[in-house]
């Protein structure tokens, strides 16, 4: 059994889950053995029918009084029971915060090696695994040795891709064993950031803003651009560390990694801590000044020219149509 663990956020479906299980699906088909998931809280139960077509047969839906919300060592201990009655050949979890913190505890409370940010997977006694390393820069031929095989696959590594010949996944529920020292980091509230619109890790179109903007209120325009075409508004490290987004926007590998079909990185160098939070996009768009910036080099299109007066151009030309 290959066993995807599925991150959610109060039944909120994370969609790099979904690029899990689509890697998870082939591991399963090489290894002549079945895919199955596990689920946290009943809250998720409504995503059955999704993991039924990304492949999945069997579900282990965890239930307990106190899983309603996110707490990474008591999910990690939930794992850890289901480990102990399933027996999986490996355990993945996608890239994602939730995924990454969950999976480390269980390799700790197993004391089991992981590998993180898996982009290939050959099996065998030891998993020969490829994983990115140095922010994205460099692939890592790597063995992987355990049982079961922990491994977290990178964001946006390959597309999600539904699978054929499951109806309907069967369902088994379990209730762990808890107790309080499980429960001493969990979410007990939330605050909005008081903005409203697409997400970034959602979004079709991102326009994000860099040094080059020059002031918070410089934003505006790319924030017009946005609401033409549907999309969000992100900032470079250097905009979000000087105060001109807030950093929930910050687009990079401390910040959101980001997979839409267009990216419109202005004023933006592309140094590489940004372009790993980038390079999922599709195609990318670069405005920017200097013909010889990274991000300029490594865009698909680029325009040469101030974006304050290049995007009102776009602007209205998007009006006209």
């Amino acid at each position: 059994m290959i066993l995807g663990f599925i991150d959610h956020d109060r039944g909120k479906l994370d969609e790099i889950s979904l690029e899990m299980l689509t890697l998870g699906r082939q591991l399963a088909q090489e290894e002549s053995t079945e895919l199955a998931a596990v689920l946290i809280g009943e809250a998720a139960r409504p995503l059955l029918p999704q993991l039924a077509a990304y492949g999945v047969t069997t579900t282990y839906l965890i239930q307990h009084d106190n899983l309603d919300d996110y707490a990474p060592e008591a999910w990690a201990q939930s794992i850890v029971e289901l480990i102990g009655t399933a027996s999986p050949q490996a355990v993945l979890a996608p890239g994602t915060d939730r995924g990454y913190e969950v999976l480390a505890h269980v390799a700790a409370r197993l004391d089991l090696p992981l590998a993180a940010n898996v982009t290939a997977v050959t099996p065998g006694d030891e998993y020969q695994v490829i994983r990115l390393r140095w922010g994205g820069s460099l692939l890592e031929e790597a063995s992987l040795k355990g049982k079961p095989k922990l491994l977290t696959i990178a964001p946006h590594a390959l597309a999600a891709e539904e699978g054929s010949g499951v109806s309907e996944t069967a369902v088994h529920t379990i209730t762990p064993t808890l107790n309080d020292k499980d429960f001493r980091v969990r979410v007990t509230n939330r605050v909005s950031s008081g903005q409203d619109g697409i997400s970034l890790t959602e979004a079709r179109v991102v326009v994000g803003g860099g040094r080059g903007v020059g002031s918070p209120e410089g934003f505006a325009v790319l924030e017009e651009l946005a609401t033409l075409l549907h999309g969000a508004v992100g900032g470079s490290r250097v905009a979000t560390n000087l105060g001109w987004r807030p950093h929930a926007d910050q687009i990079g590998q401390t910040g959101t990694r980001i997979a839409p079909d267009l990216y419109i990185a202005c004023g933006i160098s592309g140094a590489i801590q940004h372009w790993v939070g980038c390079k999922g996009a599709k195609r990318i768009l670069a405005i920017n000044t200097d013909a010889e910036a990274p991000m300029v080099t490594k865009a698909n299109y680029a325009v040469i020219g101030d974006l304050h007066e290049v995007l009102p151009a776009i602007i209205a030309e998007i009006q006209k149509s």
